[in-house]
């Protein structure tokens, strides 16, 4: 079964930009394949700013998010796997969504082998997440 994520961040933009706010995707920025220039990646992440206004030719795929814009007055072609969005909100009230940090195809973080030999626990999701700096959040059905 193919992904939610780039239909929610489809939906979410939509929903974000027919409110007259400004869609902000946060972005794993050491997640492989990740294209964006290097002076605004902070603490490994990059926030980037989504209007219309803001950027050109946006392509929000199933497997890549693809646009162009300026960074210091130099149009710059941006490439986001889906996989690497941790995150798409509105900048003006902070209502949107957060995704779960994936794993990439080759590489496996430091982390990832540790629960090899145990099942997974609440306590091994909760080591998980202060690694990645993102707030704890849980999916109601």
């Amino acid at each position: 079964m193919s992904s939610n994520r780039p239909y929610l961040l489809r939906a979410i933009y939509d929903w974000i930009s027919d409110n007259d706010l400004t869609p902000y995707v946060l972005v794993d920025a050491g997640f492989a394949g990740v294209k964006v220039p290097p002076q605004v990646v902070k603490n490994g992440q990059v926030v980037l700013n989504l209007a219309t206004r803001a950027v050109a030719n946006l392509d929000l795929g199933n497997e890549w998010i693809s646009f162009q814009a300026r960074f210091s007055g130099v149009s710059q072609a941006i490439q986001i796997p889906v996989r690497a969005v941790l995150a798409l909100y509105a900048q003006e009230n902070g209502q949107g969504m957060m995704f779960p940090a994936e794993e990439e195809g080759g590489d496996t973080p430091p982390s990832a082998p540790e629960p090899d030999d145990t099942p997974p626990a609440a306590d091994d999701a909760g080591s998980d997440k202060p690694k990645r700096s993102a707030p704890h959040l849980r999916v109601v059905k």
